[in-house]
């Protein structure tokens, strides 16, 4: 049985997560190990990079590791970790150094690595090979709720109608290119904007996904679920004709003979790629909001919760395992129509009207 861009993906992140571990004190096999059939390998991976951080704060920060390599630690030098040295550790990972690079982590990176380093202490805590965990301690880095950021009708309509004809402005090199990828970029952005499906989603479909007898396309989600998504008639415009012009006329490189979207280099497209281009063409038409294809997925969930009211079937849409990610993102839409309900029932006329 022939592999598929999963399997191919999954076998090379697994790799490059044995490679990871690798770099980390021998212990951490067992951690890792451990979590294998509870989490993604995506997400594993990230663990890894994530603990590294710690012990190479440790190394930096610490006198009595200075002359350590990561894979000098071993599971007695976890206990000797107090509280106040994880604080200076959420202190550090502000900002710091790495591999000769200046390093930042927004609210969200700090909270992401703590709680790495949180499930870490608490594997080998709950197994008593750890007789402490430091990590209970201290108080989790707060994360400030952001607004949803997203395109607006009048702005979904401008980049698609800018995608279609925004090389009318351009010349040379910059308009050929424009002309050989305009169908392409079109097909990816509609797809984008009227299905919600995530760029990972996207870059993996292969063109016996798409089924235009119930205009639906066939996903591999997060976890390895699969699903049937549903689009409309401007999806299935767009799709039709990228397949039939621009896809047909593709002699793809070996291996990606399956894909649905191709790179200029004829081989499936990547995620970096899909991110260029829709910041590429977003920049033109709204240059103040920085749109990634995450916020056209967040702009579909918004146009579908305020047509439908339905925060369980945007879930379903979506592909979210909790409907409460769902409603913490897209509840401000419920609060926007209690405001503009509280002026629609009207208690006493006005007096000048009566």
């Amino acid at each position: 049985m022939p592999t598929t861009y999963y399997d191919d993906l999954n076998a090379k992140q697994t790799i490059k997560l044995r490679e990871l571990i690798k770099t980390l004190p021998s212990f951490s096999k067992d951690f890792f190990r451990a979590i294998d059939s509870t989490t993604q390998v995506r997400t594993r991976i990230a663990y890894a990079y994530d603990i590294r951080v710690f012990f190479r704060f440790l190394i930096d920060e610490n006198p009595a590791y200075q002359h350590y390599a990561v894979t000098d630690f071993k599971l007695s030098d976890l206990e000797s970790v107090e509280s106040v040295d994880l604080e200076e550790y959420m202190e550090y990972l502000k900002v710091y150094e790495s591999e000769e690079k200046h390093m930042q982590n927004t609210e969200q990176g700090v909270f992401r690595k703590m709680s790495a380093l949180r499930s870490f202490y608490a594997y080998f805590y709950k197994r008593q090979l750890i007789n402490k965990n430091p990590t209970l301690l201290i108080d989790m880095p707060k994360i400030r709720e952001k607004n949803i950021i997203r395109l607006e009708p009048d702005e979904v309509a401008s980049l698609l109608d800018y995608i279609e004809k925004g090389g009318e402005k351009l010349t040379g090199q910059k308009k050929a290119y424009y002309e050989k990828t305009k169908i392409r970029d079109f097909a990816i952005v509609t797809l984008l904007l009227g299905t919600g499906i995530r760029v990972s989603e996207l870059v993996g479909l292969d063109l016996d996904d798409v089924d235009f007898k119930t205009n639906g396309i066939h996903l591999i989600r997060k976890g390895g679920k699969e699903m049937i998504v549903y689009f409309g008639e401007e999806v299935e415009y767009a799709l039709r004709q990228y397949i039939e012009t621009d896809r047909a006329n593709v002699v793809p490189c070996q291996g990606h003979e399956d894909a649905l979207f191709y790179s200029m280099q004829r081989k499936r497209i990547g995620i970096q790629a899909v991110q260029n281009l829709v910041k590429k063409y977003a920049k033109e038409v709204t240059p103040l909001k920085k749109i990634t294809p995450h916020k056209l997925r967040s702009t579909y969930g918004t146009s579908l919760y305020q047509k439908t009211d339905d925060i369980y079937l945007v879930a379903e849409v979506l592909g979210h395992n909790d409907v409460n990610t769902t409603r913490k993102h897209y509840a401000a839409m419920s609060d926007q129509k209690r405001r503009y309900a509280a002026n629609k029932v009207t208690l006493r006329e006005n007096k000048e009207n009566s």
